[in-house]
């Protein structure tokens, strides 16, 4: 790991945008000893992975997964000195989807006594709920991965390339998609094959303990965001909350940095934020970043009778609206409280109200016991993550303006806008900056 032995007392770097790449990077310089000045539009941190209160409840922005491949996001939190059993349940996987058309249900459950990748070929050829034709297919498909080193020649969608595969619509809908539109929020006529197999590869083929699923049991603010800070914080980091820049311009010493009508000087700048935010900052420095496209998410809460308890604490529907159901009584103890997730999906004119209401009835018909819910907060992100397109041109860390660069999940890599691809981006920047700082 590289460090800045040669900091040089007028050495500052300033890292634009606060969410899980930001705060990555500042925690990672900080704990160098670097000068790092973190500048954030909003009063929370943490981008789209924060917390919000809603009747004395502390709710999330949208419902997140994590893997247990998530190494760089465990690290990071260990490093900041914080519990992983007290923040994430971890669980051995279990992917239960019930198909509101027929009512038939899917149970896959990874066998934990083997190691991987038995663990998963066990689990495929017991699930509940496939057939032979289903189960022999997704098998036949994870030993050509295999046999191919998880590599493509040639990037395709998913769509295009589970048919080119002859996997049965039934394990699509069962399996494939519902998987595809966790990793990647994007639909499968859209999303990258290289990159889902690249989610397949580090989940299912090294440790078995990979593939486990890692639910937060506390708002993802007090999960990551806060818990960076802190770290930043006392390792002499500062964060400027409800500073929106307005402008950033090269000067004779790297850079100047306008917030609230102030200007900042830096020797080096990160840009943190997604590109569809730069719109809104003045600058006529060429970065170079090629246009993305971007997926919505939607997450509808519905608070039901505290007695309230699902199977088990996460449960996928297929044929429907309504994609992925979270018990919060079991995670976070908010009981009665279902989270139910809607990736990828178009722009909808459907009232609040409506939306809910199709939800509830969808929920009604996967769990026939619920009662109407006392209420329902629904969250829309229109620009949720960028849409992880087949052969996408995603920019590198670097620009063509020395000491600056790019972080975020749409960075080049090998992951899809997860926590994970975020968080390692941000880290993978520092120590390019740190590489720099030797270097002056």
């Amino acid at each position: 790991m590289a460090t800045p032995l040669n900091q040089q007392p007028d050495q500052q770097v300033a890292i634009i945008g606060a969410g899980c790449a930001g705060l990555s990077a500042a925690a990672h310089l900080a704990s160098q000893g670097v000068k790092v000045t973190l500048f954030e539009s909003a009063p929370q941190l943490g981008g789209r992975a924060r917390g919000l209160s809603y009747k004395g409840l502390q709710l999330d922005n949208g419902q997140h997964i994590m893997l247990g491949a998530y190494q760089h996001t465990l690290a990071l939190l260990k490093q900041a000195g914080m519990d992983e059993r007290e923040l994430l349940l971890r669980q051995p996987l279990k992917l239960s989807v019930i198909n509101l058309n027929t009512q038939a249900k899917m149970v896959l459950k990874t066998a934990n006594w083997l190691p991987a990748p038995l663990h998963l070929l066990s689990g495929l050829i017991s699930a509940q709920g496939l057939t032979f034709a289903d189960k022999w297919a997704a098998v036949r498909l994870i030993l050509w991965l295999r046999w191919h080193g998880f590599s493509l020649k040639q990037d395709a969608t998913l769509q295009a390339f589970l048919s080119q595969q002859k996997q049965p619509q039934s394990l699509i809908n069962y399996l494939w998609e519902p998987l595809c539109l966790a990793a990647l929020n994007t639909p499968l006529t859209l999303a990258s094959t290289q990159v889902f197999i690249n989610v397949l590869r580090d989940s299912f083929t090294k440790s078995k303990h990979d593939s486990d699923l890692l639910l937060p049991r506390q708002d993802l603010s007090k999960v990551l965001a806060e818990p960076l800070a802190h770290y930043i914080e006392q390792h002499g980091g500062e964060i400027k909350r409800m500073h929106v820049v307005s402008q950033i311009q090269a000067s004779q010493t790297g850079f100047t940095v306008v917030s609230k009508a102030r200007s900042h000087a830096f020797s080096h700048l990160i840009i943190a934020c997604a590109p569809h935010q730069l719109k809104h900052i003045e600058t006529t420095l060429p970065l170079a970043i090629p246009p993305f496209s971007y997926q919505a998410i939607t997450t509808v809460y519905l608070q039901f009778e505290p007695s309230l308890q699902l199977p088990q604490a996460m449960i996928g529907l297929s044929n429907s609206l309504a994609q992925w159901v979270f018990d919060r009584g079991q995670l976070c103890g908010q009981h009665g409280l279902l989270a139910v997730i809607i990736s990828a999906h178009a722009p909808s004119s459907m009232t609040q109200e409506a939306l809910a209401q199709t939800i509830t009835q969808e929920l009604t018909t996967a769990f026939p016991t619920l009662t109407a819910p006392i209420w329902h907060k629904v969250i829309t992100e229109k620009n949720a993550t960028f849409s992880c397109n087949a052969a996408l041109n995603r920019p590198t860390h670097a620009t063509f303006i020395k000491h600056l660069w790019l972080t975020g999940d749409y960075v080049q890599a090998d992951y899809p806008a997860t926590i994970e691809s975020a968080v390692k981006s941000g880290i993978n920047c520092a120590e390019v900056c740190l590489a720099t700082l030797n270097a002056s």
